[in-house]
């Protein structure tokens, strides 16, 4: 096998980096310098779900895996990507505007949505993101999808004052059969190729709801 082309699906970790509404925002602050102290360390603080990131079902579920806990094929696979670009602000994406492209996936695939909503990241519109309907959720789920991702803020709407939301269906249904979300991926128009090998490894922390990742979509033959 020959790695042809990697293409880079995640934010980048800094002081203004976008987060979920009452999440920890990132600090990051130099430790040691080479002139003090002959190395540079910084000291990085930030939420489990900051940046591009991955949920454990237990983000969810107290009975449910924590991110250590699931096993590392989860987070690797082929990727299947499902194209609604254009989508509109808290529109819900249904099984029916993707029909096509999600009846390819197949156990074991890693399911990314491409919404276009990535394109506001940085602005207020980014949280009124679009959502996944829990009905083409639970048709991935039935194929043995157990992997999900979108270039957004949350798979869920984000609720708001003026917009109460749906009590995260997604996120429980996804929970609840032991699956994976990954969300903040950016970059997605760049997978022109067939047959991506996506790779969501997160950090090994124990015990706890998800991780950061470095998320890539690997051309290969």
């Amino acid at each position: 096998m020959e790695i042809v082309r990697v293409v880079d699906l995640s934010r980048e970790i800094t002081d203004q980096t976008v987060v979920y509404p009452g999440d920890p925002v990132p600090h990051i602050t130099q430790h040691a310098t080479i002139a003090k102290d002959g190395f540079n360390l910084v000291s990085v603080q930030m939420g489990s779900q900051s940046g591009t990131h991955v949920d454990a079902p237990f983000h969810f579920d107290d009975a449910t895996s924590t991110i250590d806990k699931i096993p590392l094929d989860r987070f690797v696979g082929r990727g299947v990507i499902l194209h609604c670009d254009g989508v509109g602000a808290r529109e819900r994406i249904t099984l029916d505007s993707v029909r096509t492209d999600a009846e390819s996936a197949r156990a074991g695939d890693i399911v990314l949505v491409h919404t276009g909503w990535a394109r506001h990241y940085g602005g207020p519109s980014y949280f009124d993101n679009p959502f996944l309907d829990a009905g083409l959720v639970s048709f991935l789920l039935e194929r043995g999808v157990r992997t999900i991702g979108l270039d957004a803020l949350n798979i869920d709407e984000t609720p708001d004052d003026a917009h109460p939301g749906e009590g995260f269906p997604a996120h429980h249904l996804i929970a609840t059969a032991d699956g994976i979300i990954s969300e903040n991926l950016c970059n997605l128009e760049s997978i022109d190729f067939a047959e991506p090998l996506i790779s969501l490894l997160p950090m090994k922390f124990v015990g706890i709801d998800g991780a950061p990742v470095r998320a890539v979509a690997m051309e290969v033959r």
